[in-house]
């Protein structure tokens, strides 16, 4: 788990974010929390170049979230 003080104000866009990429998200469940879960993106979820939250991915180990920073 990585401890920051606030969500990213600006994290990746989706041209940044590729497939095997090393990343941090934050779930759904756990937003507004320093709860942020690391791994490698398996799928990118959303289609819009740019999200305020951050681009939604699958990791490959299953959990869904909001990328926040790229590792």
């Amino acid at each position: 788990m990585f401890q920051e003080s606030s969500d990213n104000k600006n994290p990746p866009r989706r041209s940044e974010i590729k497939r095997g990429d090393a990343v941090w998200i934050i779930e759904k469940q756990n937003y507004g929390t320093n709860a942020y879960t690391q791994g490698l993106v398996q799928d990118i979820l959303t289609s819009a170049e740019f999200h305020p939250r951050g681009i939604k991915v699958r990791l490959t180990h299953g959990p869904v979230g909001r990328v926040q920073w790229m590792m």
